[in-house]
């Protein structure tokens, strides 16, 4: 088994006023050589967008980009035609393929939006760009890992161009749960949205991240009430 730790207080960090987001890896002005990506995850943002502010229209293209918000309601819209909101219990998928414009905004005025904001690499370059968005709630499990992400048009959840799977479990205090790689070859990387875990015997709080590899199964046990991400994603060779 082969891991590598980042802690939530190395994370890059740029505070905007209106927005304040820490970048899991290079992203932007923050540049580490040595936190690119983990495989095919190639960002890993933690957003807070202040009341009634967002991103204005940009591009995007060749990119599988996903969002989970964790408070507040975020509007969308982009190229496609799409115009939604999404929110806490919400996943969303963009497929930039060929190339879309979007823009994303807090519609609150008076309460700070927070999502994570994930690009994934395809495994297919150039297709027709598409947008999906589902609930949660009717799939979600209390003390084990639901899959909201795969690579599968009919699976659980939404789908990406790329052999990888993503998985979130809610674990009460004492609680614990194992998770299996799907296709060899891939690896994991977790992340702790809330609360304090063990992941194979490694202590890991809020906001930190974990990358494993080379290896089938990790095991999962929370210390404190947590809620954590699993990334299953292809290893870059």
């Amino acid at each position: 088994m082969s891991t590598i730790i980042h802690r939530a207080e190395t994370r890059g960090n740029a505070d905007h006023g209106w927005l304040n987001t820490h970048h899991t890896f290079s992203f932007a002005d923050y540049y580490d050589r040595e936190r690119m990506n983990f495989g095919v995850l190639r960002v890993l943002n933690d957003d807070i967008v202040q009341a009634g502010m967002g991103f204005g229209t940009h591009p995007h293209e060749n990119m599988e980009i996903v969002s989970i918000p964790l408070e507040g309601d975020l509007e969308h819209k982009d190229s496609m035609g799409n115009i939604a909101v999404i929110k806490e219990g919400d996943v969303q998928v963009m497929s930039a393929g060929t190339g879309i414009t979007h823009s994303e905004y807090n519609q609150n005025r008076d309460k700070d939006v927070k999502f994570l904001q994930i690009w994934i690499f395809p495994n297919e370059k150039n297709v027709t760009p598409r947008y999906d968005q589902i609930s949660l709630k009717d799939i979600e499990k209390e003390n084990q890992f639901y899959q909201i992400l795969s690579p599968n048009k009919d699976d659980q959840g939404v789908w990406i161009h790329q052999d990888a799977w993503f998985y979130i479990g809610r674990l009460s205090k004492g609680k614990s749960d194992e998770y299996k790689i799907k296709k060899e070859g891939n690896g994991i990387y977790a992340f702790i949205i809330e609360g304090e875990v063990e992941i194979n015997n490694e202590k890991l709080s809020k906001r930190d991240g974990m990358g494993i590899w080379n290896t089938d199964t990790i095991h999962v046990k929370a210390t404190e009430n947590a809620r954590v991400l699993l990334m299953e994603v292809p290893m870059l060779r």
